[in-house]
């Protein structure tokens, strides 16, 4: 840890307090496997079935890991394979996946003392992103505030459109809440057989999910941020503007290229009306950099727009949110690097802030390393798999950046090709954040330095 940052003090007694001490990262992985593992047992009693479906150890591991990391891959239907119990543990599963395992700790403890002591105080600054300890207690009770709010308001408003297309009210308002949950924490999965594409062409359902998406991806900090400096946009910290600013562009951008693309696709869009398309070529630039849902076939898609799909995933959502990839400030730092020594500046530079070098060497570094596991990932699925590279590298950016679109190859793949993209989503959802943490908190002390050297690079 950086001398003059907080350090927990006390010796550790308990498991969980020796592993908080040596490692708030570590910590977090723990908690993560552990609670996958929980789902996944749950998953497979017999009740979570539904009618002569048997629930497999593997589909039940696969299906824990994709909704406590907030992926929305799926190996098996959702809503005809899983019970009703069997889908109340992936909500659950969902919802503290998107929260956060630390957070949602961090949670109970202000429930039952009120208060937050420091060791919770780090743990869940390492899990938010939030460098100010003092802020931590008031994060925790905004991202229970928002999260709570965000999906009751998308199961209001989802409720009486499900009712409308002929379902009671009581499944009207289950399915309402399960979206709710799935597109505010970005997990994608939908309760309904037919998913949304039953709903291509409906502005009242689509326009609401995808703003939850949007909102979700952002992240907590952020989100926490422009309910404190929404009146003057200028007071928000670098930090909220670098990833709103990279996300409108990237939205932007996605929405204008799946457009020119898939406008006469015959297999996606190219039935639609304009306006229908607009719709859902919007709503595919808000799903693939992190939501999952989709409106059309992904398997019929240009391969141009699977292409861009895979940088899209691969960058992901706001750091602290429950978008996954690398995530969008990590690709600015590195793109505002990239402009500083094109022009000759000494020093990164954005909004009138100056960046400090060590913030490029962590994204660097996370950058570098979840390529890497991609390419782990994309390698063992290409010697087990008979399948096109294309599709088993979507689907292994998908897995690593838990967004959850799928060309289908997830449900033909053999044990071994499912477990390798469980362990791709649960090292998405943790890796990136576990290697930035470490890397953030070295700062080894040395009193002799190396003599400096340039080699030639590029």
């Amino acid at each position: 840890m950086r001398e003059g940052s907080p350090t927990v003090s006390g010796p550790p007694h308990s498991l969980g307090d020796r592993l908080a001490h040596a490692s708030p990262a570590r910590l977090a992985v723990a908690a993560f496997s552990l609670v996958v593992l929980v789902v996944a047992v749950l998953l497979c009693l017999p009740l979570a079935r539904a009618g002569a479906y048997s629930p497999g150890i593997v589909d039940a591991i696969f299906t824990a890991t994709s909704a406590v990391c907030v992926t929305g891959l799926t190996t098996v239907p959702t809503a005809e394979y899983w019970s009703g119990f069997g889908q109340v543990v992936i909500v659950a599963g969902m919802q503290i996946g998107g929260l956060g395992v630390m957070t949602l700790g961090s949670l109970l403890s202000l429930a039952a003392s009120r208060r937050l002591g420091l060791r919770s105080k780090v743990l869940t600054a390492s899990e938010t992103g939030t460098s100010r300890l003092g802020e931590v207690g008031i994060l925790v009770r905004a991202v229970a505030i928002i999260s709570l709010a965000a999906e009751l308001l998308l199961m209001a408003v989802l409720t009486p459109k499900f009712m409308m297309a002929g379902e009671s009210l009581g499944t009207a308002l289950w399915h309402g809440l399960f979206y709710g949950v799935s597109a505010f924490n970005n997990a994608g999965f939908v309760p309904t057989e037919a998913g949304l594409e039953a709903f291509a062409s409906d502005w009242w359902v689509l326009a609401p999910i995808m703003t939850a998406v949007f909102v979700g991806s952002l992240g907590f900090p952020v989100i926490l941020d422009l309910t404190r400096h929404w009146r003057h946009p200028s007071a928000l910290s670098l930090h909220s503007k670098l990833t709103i600013s990279c996300c409108l562009v990237l939205l932007g951008f996605s929405w204008v290229a799946f457009t020119a693309i898939e406008w006469n696709n015959p297999g996606t869009v190219g039935p639609l009306s304009a306006g229908a398309t607009v719709l859902n070529t919007l709503f595919a630039g808000v799903m693939t950099r992190s939501g999952g849902f989709a409106t059309v076939d992904i398997s019929q898609q240009h391969p141009a727009t699977t292409l861009l799909q895979d940088a899209l995933m691969f960058v992901g959502g706001g750091s602290a949110s429950t978008a996954g990839g690398i995530k969008v400030t990590t690709l600015a730092v590195m793109l505002l690097a990239i402009r500083a020594e094109a022009r000759g500046d000494r020093d990164m530079e954005a909004f009138g802030r100056r960046i400090e070098p060590s913030i490029l060497r962590v994204a660097v570094t996370v950058a570098v390393a979840s390529v890497m596991f991609v390419f782990t990932g994309a390698l063992i699925l290409s010697l087990i798999c008979d399948a096109p590279l294309a599709a088993i590298l979507f689907e292994c950016v998908s897995a690593f950046a838990t967004c959850g679109l799928s060309t289908g190859l997830a449900t033909t793949l053999p044990p071994l090709g499912k477990l390798t993209l469980a362990a791709l989503m649960l090292t998405g959802r943790l890796g990136t954040m576990t290697i930035a943490t470490s890397v953030a908190m070295t700062n080894r002390r040395r009193v002799i330095r190396l003599p400096e050297d340039r080699p030639i690079v590029g």
